[in-house]
């Protein structure tokens, strides 16, 4: 039997709406509820009802007894005209519009117009169970939201949050909570609602999940050291000089006349290229230093065994320096090594520079900074502090100045150098690190912190490249950072570069150097990014654990009566205006005025002067 075709009159489907149609020809002409007609193709419409049919105005949705129409019509297929028949008593414009609207709904029917077929009894009862659970859980969504809006939340509506914290922490774009309560759909917003609302205290930093960056060290089992000659200079004492409670010591000092030497843990001794401790170092660049802890680059057993003064015998990769009467470095030798490594603090050596052996490492590294500084090296002396977390709990101090950082500094400096001297010759790709000079050096007549503060920001960005250039920063030639391959990849490449060329083995080539850097560098600016988000937000913390906070801020630049302090209690800068001229490097006295966490963002006043 040929279906029945749509004529003047008829109810029609178009796009799931309901049409009238006006007129058949070529096309169909028919109009639409809101008004409009269109030209249609036969196939772009659906008879629902031959008609005739007066308008849509007049079409309505009537009662009936689906229920009973979807009992009599279990496992079986039937069509439009008999549902409506059965559920409405008539076949009519209104009952075929209702009785489509049921099939839509989709609770007892399923299908098309020609071809309908009732769902079965657990079909229905599953769906009627998933929809009373979907209105039970709009009204608790719908209650919750009217309970964010006074701040009255419960313990039970922590799941809501879930996805404003996903949101906060840079792992989705949205949250249907804070489009719920009108607000932006930033993850600044997301973070300052979980505060307000209880669900984040201020203890949680999400800036390193923000950015994507893992919060575990590698799960990965490294393998045992490999048999190898290694020169004996466990007779040699050899010192490990850093900051108190440091964990990744990769790099001691020892001296034999004078001759320097600078050991380096071993660690591509263990981490050839491509192997699985490799690959897994080379994702994450470098080792993420924050206030609450450190996520290395490297297994921590592989830490625990390599790093240097962490047994009473450490493998290292030794280098052999002497300076010339100039100042200039020379690298006497590479040698794989055994070493024996007493670890002290900054503090603890800077006590003892008047006596050997650390007089006379330190009378070397003293004669290689002034050759530095001969070639332009520019030094920068801003203040520094150390911001740790304990327990929640915050606490800043000050890093001083000291001549042992001075000492340890140089040495690795002079190794950098070297390095690169002999990687030039020697036709070896490593990755060298270039600075560029200051783009402007007129800094008119400023002194103190205010011409540190401007020095630095004339200071281009140091870049990683296969090219041998210059670093205009620290006033040397060539530079490869070469010994802390426990913290950073690219340290990891020139070690790997240098243990294939003492071996006569195959050297990684250009390409391949170049392809760790970009690798490394792609991830190392959101390493260092979120270091430094990191200490501002537990900066912020501290100052809400301290809100009577008072302390003293340094003017070191000025727009108008705009400007910024730093403060050097806290190494922290802050923009404002002042009452009346002050001129640069005015100590200010500051009070707190409040924190916003979310945005990173302190605000002081000036202090009322007794």
């Amino acid at each position: 039997m040929t279906p029945p075709v749509p004529v003047s009159g008829s109810l029609v489907l178009y796009k799931g709406r309901p049409a009238h149609v006006l007129k058949r020809g070529e096309k169909y002409e028919i109009e639409l509820a809101d008004g409009r007609t269109l030209r249609v193709r036969a196939k772009d419409i659906t008879l629902l009802h031959p008609g005739p049919l007066e308008g849509l105005e007049k079409l309505e949705v009537i009662s009936g007894e689906p229920e009973t129409a979807w009992e009599l019509l279990q496992d079986r297929e039937t069509s439009l005209a008999e549902l409506a028949e059965l559920a409405y008593g008539v076949y009519d414009p209104h009952s075929a519009w209702t009785t489509w609207l049921l099939v839509q709904d989709g609770l007892y029917f399923q299908g098309t117009p020609e071809s309908i077929q009732a769902r079965s009894a657990a079909e229905v009862a599953e769906e009627q169970a998933a929809r009373e659970a979907k209105a039970a859980e709009e009204m608790a969504w719908t209650a919750f939201v009217k309970r964010a809006y006074q701040s009255q939340v419960l313990p039970e509506d922590e799941r809501y949050f879930k996805e404003v914290a996903a949101l906060a922490l840079g792992q989705q774009d949205n949250s249907r909570l804070l489009h719920e309560l009108d607000r932006a759909e930033t993850p600044e917003n997301a973070h300052s609602l979980l505060l307000k609302l209880g669900f984040w205290d201020a203890t949680v930093n999400p800036y390193p999940r923000r950015l994507g960056l893992p919060d575990e060290p590698p799960a990965l089992s490294p393998p045992m050291l490999p048999e190898e000659e290694r020169r004996d200079l466990t007779h040699l004492p050899a010192f490990a000089i850093d900051d108190e409670g440091n964990q990744d010591p990769d790099d001691a000092i020892s001296i034999d006349g004078e001759r320097i030497w600078v050991h380096v843990a071993d660690v591509a001794s263990i981490a050839p290229p491509d192997s699985p401790i490799d690959l897994e170092a080379r994702s994450r660049g470098a080792t993420l230093y924050l206030p609450e802890g450190t996520v290395p680059i490297l297994p921590v057993l592989a830490i625990e065994r390599l790093g240097l003064g962490l047994h009473d015998v450490s493998p290292a990769l030794s280098f052999g320096l002497t300076l010339n009467s100039g100042g200039q470095v020379q690298l006497a030798e590479i040698v794989p090594s055994w070493v024996r490594v007493t670890r002290l603090t900054y503090e603890e050596v800077e006590g003892r520079l008047e006596e050997d052996p650390f007089r006379r490492m330190y009378r070397l590294a003293q004669s290689y900074e002034e050759a530095r500084l001969s070639h332009g090296a520019l030094e920068i002396v801003l203040p520094e502090v150390k911001v740790e977390v304990e327990d929640g709990r915050v606490s800043i101090r000050p890093l001083p100045s000291l001549r042992s950082r001075d000492l340890v500094r140089e040495a690795m400096l002079m190794t950098g150098e070297a390095t690169a001297r002999l990687a030039l010759e020697q036709n070896i790709p490593i990755p060298y690190t270039t600075q560029d000079p200051p783009d402007v050096y007129d800094l008119d007549d400023r002194n103190g912190l205010a011409r540190m503060y401007a020095l630095r920001k004339t200071f281009q960005p140091s870049q990683q490249s296969t090219m041998p250039l210059s670093h205009a920063g620290l006033g040397i030639p060539y530079y490869a950072q070469t010994t802390s391959p426990l913290r950073r990849y690219l340290d990891l490449v020139v070690h790997q570069q240098l243990r294939a060329y003492l071996r006569g083995q195959p050297l990684l080539r250009e390409h391949q150097v170049l392809e760790r850097i970009g690798a490394a560098m792609a991830v190392n600016s959101s390493v260092r990014q979120a270091e430094r988000l990191s200490c501002r937000h537990w900066t912020l913390v501290y100052l809400m654990q301290h809100p009577d906070w008072q302390g003293e801020g340094v003017l070191v630049e000025k727009y108008g009566r705009r400007t910024t302090l730093l403060i050097p209690d806290l190494d922290l800068e802050t923009r404002m205006q002042l009452p009346g001229d002050w001129p640069l490097n005015s100590t200010v006295p500051l009070v707190l005025r409040g924190v916003n966490l979310p945005e990173l963002d302190a605000h002081f006043g000036v202090a009322e002067q007794v």
